[in-house]
């Protein structure tokens, strides 16, 4: 630690004096770029290629058709998706914007139905992902079905509008992520599937990872998801701009439909509506279950979310399983190595295409070479001695970053990239036994701000960071006023005004997004629009039972139990399944069999099951109607409901 000393030493001494000379003021008026921000803007935009024409020239290629309309609307007009709503990226860059991200947003926002190559179609810009369209010998085959139902049933109506009225013979699932599976019943249902013997392909995997992510720790990674991908605050050139992933998140329905196959391997045939495929398992990348596919007679490789038009995310902002940067970076290399010379264009699932077999080459191997960098100079520094912060900071941009723009920051970054791979080895802890048991920060806060000699010294030492242009600082002193006194509106407002800086100044849309929406809820509170729900009817049919138990018993709050532990027997008519819950005193634990003793049997449907869970049947009026029978103790279906703990939603994140 001998080799901080001195920067310390300097930091202790200087802080003082600029807090002396910071005036207690305002903060800049919101939307206001500072110096410091536009110099650093400026700096970038010298740095880098920007005004290279190829991208726009590969997301503008072969487009067809558009969507004739403003919005995506749902059934009752409201909007999912505004179409129209990033027409301003077609302007200058402001210098409330990274003009790398500006350029990046501008090019996701590129929207339509394009032809990549003969038989192969793409709709891009309406959802956060990509829609693929692949010609059959009789039908369509759709390759992830985008992120809601309504998005979804906008893109295929615009394929059949413009290329034929043709039947779904086949739907692919990239991976375990909403985005490429939630909008499958907008374009089709299990009756059609059943009827037709339609394919449903997934990565092996995928039913369960699907519903461990989305259902179990669907509420906490939801509400992070608002911040990470600016879903409550306006498109403009000052707030949300683009997710650097694609264009946004829209705001509608998400369904899911099980696979009725789901592919494990690498180079396993399969051959759907006379299309031959070639599947390659990459689970344990970008998500924990995915795969990529070449098609021979088209000489096109498909790389899924593994291989994209940005740096992607070892661990996503709104939480998720750490990903393995070193599989990731193999899994790319197996496919330019398989495929590479056999490949006259790359397309994936989210971003355009890029065509001729140099091209598919030079994309590989940049996506390859990004992960492994940052894997191997994390491990090098952490096995020096590094912590995970330290260890970040230290690791430099590559030089072919600087003119690879599909291996920049937009979505994922170096620096927390590198924290991702320490915490894959390594856990959370970064090896400082003081951090390994540290205080809560809402204790930890007010001690902070009392030994930096009160309210008014803290904010002082941050007004003076922030007129510094050091915004990370300042977050860092404000955050502690910020948690001490969440009341302080003066405090709030300028860890605000930094956290705003740091979102202009950010290359990655995610950082951006999530800076700028932490500062609009310190400046106008947590939104407050309605408690979060379990999902909705179309997600839960396509849980298995046993998963749905599972979710309620994360739920249990054991405190809330009064009486002697007991057993509950629920019985499903239409499935014929029995699960048993033995609640106990610290734990619920479900069974796929019948308890022998149970307090009562809890006889319904399981759609009647899904509706009491979404609040939309109340267990009184179903046993009224009939539609629930309880066997034995009244009481202990409404005393076991009772013991379950609703999620907070829109629990606060920039404050306590």
């Amino acid at each position: 630690m001998k080799r901080h000393f001195l920067s310390l030493t300097l930091t202790l001494f200087a802080v003082p004096a600029l807090a002396q000379q910071a005036e207690l003021r305002e903060p800049p008026a919101p939307g206001t770029a500072t110096e410091a921000t536009r110099a650093a803007n400026a700096a970038i935009a010298a740095r880098l290629p920007l005004g290279d024409r190829s991208d726009f020239e590969d997301a503008t290629r072969g487009r067809i058709a558009q969507v004739d309309a403003d919005a995506i609307r749902a059934a009752d007009g409201s909007v999912v998706w505004p179409i129209a709503g990033q027409a301003f990226l077609a302007g200058e860059v402001p210098d409330t914007a990274n003009p790398s991200l500006w350029r990046q947003s501008a090019l996701a926002a590129e929207h339509g139905l394009f032809e990549v190559t003969e038989g192969i179609w793409q709709v891009r810009g309406y959802d956060l992902s990509v829609m693929t369209i692949i010609a059959g010998e009789t039908g369509w085959i759709v390759v992830d079905p985008l992120t809601t139902t309504e998005t979804a049933a906008a893109a295929l109506a615009l394929v059949q509008e413009t290329l034929g009225e043709r039947p779904i013979t086949g739907m692919l699932y990239t991976h375990s992520h909403a985005d490429h599976f939630g909008g499958a019943r907008g374009i089709i249902d299990e009756a059609e599937i059943a009827a037709r013997n339609v394919p449903v392909l997934a990565p092996i995997g995928f039913s369960e990872t699907a519903v461990a992510e989305n259902l179990l720790a669907g509420p906490h990674m939801s509400r992070r998801a608002t911040l990470m991908f600016g879903q409550i605050i306006p498109l403009s050139p000052i707030s949300h701009i683009g997710s650097g992933l694609g264009p946004g998140v829209p705001r509608g329905t998400v369904s899911l439909i099980l696979p009725t196959e789901e592919i494990d391997g690498r180079g396993t045939r399969r051959t759907i509506d006379g299309v031959e495929f070639e599947f390659v398992d990459a689970a344990g990348t970008e998500a924990p279950a995915e795969f990529m596919f070449y098609l021979p007679a088209h000489r096109a490789l498909h790389t899924a979310e593994v291989a994209t038009g940005t740096l992607h995310n070892v661990l996503t902002m709104r939480g998720a399983q750490v990903r393995d940067a070193l599989a990731w970076s193999r899994a790319i290399d197996h496919v330019l190595i398989e495929y590479g010379d056999r490949s006259d264009v790359v397309l994936a699932s989210h971003h355009w295409p890029s065509w001729g077999a140099d091209n598919v080459a030079a994309f590989l191997t940049g996506q390859r070479d990004i992960y492994r960098y940052i894997h191997d100079q994390t491990l090098r520094r952490a096995n020096g001695g590094a912590t995970m912060i330290e260890a970040a900071e230290a690791i430099a941009e590559p030089a072919f970053t600087r003119e690879a723009f599909d291996t920049r920051g937009y979505y994922g970054t170096l620096n927390h990239n590198a924290k991702a791979v320490y915490q894959h080895y390594f856990g959370w802890w970064g090896g400082v036994m003081a951090e390994y048991h540290r205080l809560p920060h809402e204790q930890s806060a007010a001690r902070y701000v009392e030994a930096m000699g009160g309210r008014e010294a803290v904010l002082a030492r941050g007004i003076a960071a922030f007129d510094a242009g050091d915004y990370r600082w300042a977050s860092e002193i404000l955050n502690h006023l910020a948690f001490a006194a969440p009341e302080d509106d003066e405090g709030r407002a300028w860890l605000a005004a930094a956290y705003e800086q740091l979102g202009f100044q950010a290359e990655s849309g995610a950082w951006r997004s999530y800076y700028l929406t932490a500062a609009s809820e310190l400046r106008d509170g947590v939104p407050q629009t309605g408690g979060t729900r379990l999902g909705n009817a179309d997600f839960l049919r396509a849980v298995p039972t046993l998963d749905l138990f599972d979710m309620l018993a994360s739920r249990y709050a054991p405190e809330r139990l009064q009486s002697e532990p007991f057993t509950l027997n629920f019985v499903f008519r239409d499935t014929g399944e029995t699960v048993a819950l033995e609640i106990g005193r610290s734990v619920i634990v479900p069974r796929e069999r019948a308890a022998a003793s149970p307090a009562a049997t809890v006889t319904l449907d399981r759609p009647g099951f899904e509706a009491m869970l979404l609040g939309t049947a109340s267990p009184p009026a179903m046993v009224e109607s009939g539609a629930l029978e309880i066997g034995g103790a009244p009481s202990a279906l409404p005393g076991f409901l009772q013991l379950l703990e609703q999620p907070q939603f829109w629990f606060a994140t920039a404050t306590p």
